[in-house]
């Protein structure tokens, strides 16, 4: 069915800007994507005839627009089961994949936990084996698949298919998409696991429709992903938008990065924990036992949330101050505990906004594994454009 791996499925520009919007705010009329993408109604009719034509798009019954408007229009719509993308979220406990359609609807999901060896080799074995278990969930997913994502936190060089540094052991300089491209027959995308988040979000979640926006993670990293000019952006380096590693504490605590003061030495939950083991003097505390101290009104768990908190808020408004984004969503495992410290997000997020910035809102969305591996998935959607 694919001739190729490598090949985009749309590399005219009519045909691609045409495709993107379909996509992510589709079903829309010939009119509509006319005014929506600055084309004429023959040349959306032009770029619309060979993806017809090929099954990606197909066009609904006849609706009028409005009681009494003149010829009825049909809407173009994309077929959804067209073709399918496989998405594997590589976290440091576990690996969580899922096959989507064209428009990102989980079909199915499966998730694998690591063994004692975490290093590139036998994690790779492991997605291989993960994705065959995905692909064998319906014969069509087999047929239908050519494209797979892979997000993994830390360093990615995207266009290199690399992993140049990450947090599992031994993860340095890696060519994952080349390795697992080889086991698998697939096309194979890499990308940081919070990037790939917010390029889910903003295609198909919180981001539809804008131009400028950010999402934030809290929880065992700080991290963040930013779209500007309706592009996600990655920066000369590939690690634009690390708002984790923002120092705002010259005289704060040291972080894996090297650097003093970051946000996520501060705020991420091993800080947090750090903090209330020193303060509490007891070296054996666990994460859910410095949440049950600071919910009973332990002052220093307390103090150690709420100082997490404020590096958040300031984190978020200087990410805000810079970017100037619609809409933020904030997301990750730590939401469990913003009870803890969303008041002191919020008042150092308000505190720190320069002037009107203070107006972009700032939206909680929890986000299950699952969703990371539909955020990988939506790498491969990607892939179908130059």
């Amino acid at each position: 069915m694919f001739p190729t791996h490598a090949q985009p499925l749309v590399t005219a520009p009519a045909e691609t800007s045409m495709l993107a919007l379909l996509l992510t705010e589709g079903p829309l009329s010939r009119v509509e994507l006319a005014r929506r993408t600055g084309l004429s109604s023959t040349a959306v009719t032009k770029a619309a005839r060979p993806l017809i034509d090929d099954g990606y798009l197909h066009e609904l019954p006849p609706e009028r627009t409005a009681p009494g408007a003149g010829r009825p229009v049909n809407p173009l719509a994309v077929t959804v089961d067209r073709e399918y993308f496989v998405g594997v979220k590589i976290s440091a406990e576990a690996l969580f994949g899922a096959v989507c359609d064209l428009r990102a609807g989980m079909r199915a999901t499966a998730d694998v936990r690591l063994g004692e060896d975490r290093g590139p080799e036998a994690v790779c074995a492991l997605v291989g084996a993960l994705v065959e278990r995905l692909l064998d969930a319906d014969p069509v997913f087999r047929e239908r698949t050519r494209h797979l994502g892979i997000s993994v936190s830390g360093d990615v060089d995207r266009a290199a298919g690399r992993v140049r540094y990450s947090v599992l052991p031994g993860w340095r300089d890696v060519p994952l998409a080349a390795t697992v491209a080889r086991a698998t027959g697939l096309s194979v995308t890499v990308e940081n696991d919070v990037k790939a988040l917010t390029s889910a979000e903003h295609w198909y979640g919180e981001g539809i429709g804008t131009e400028y926006f950010a999402l934030v993670t809290i929880g065992a990293g700080i991290g963040s992903g930013l779209v500007v000019n309706g592009q996600l952006i990655a920066g000369a380096y590939g690690v634009a938008g690390e708002m984790g590693h923002v120092s705002i504490d010259p005289a704060g605590p040291v972080c894996h990065c090297g650097q003093t003061g970051c946000v996520e030495a501060i705020a991420s939950s091993d800080a947090i924990l750090a903090a209330v083991r020193h303060a509490t003097a007891d070296p054996d505390l666990d994460f859910d036992g410095a949440v049950h101290l600071a919910r009973g009104g332990d002052p220093a768990a307390r103090a150690a949330f709420a100082r997490a908190g404020r590096a958040i808020g300031t984190g978020i408004a200087t990410l805000v101050n810079l970017l100037g984004p619609e809409r933020v969503v904030v997301t990750g495992e730590g939401l469990d505990t913003y009870d803890l410290f969303g008041t002191h997000i919020r008042e150092a997020y308000a505190a720190h906004c320069f002037k009107a910035a203070a107006k972009c809102p700032l939206t909680l969305r929890p986000l299950p594994w699952e969703e990371w591996a539909r955020g990988a998935a939506v790498l491969g959607i990607q892939a179908l454009f130059p």
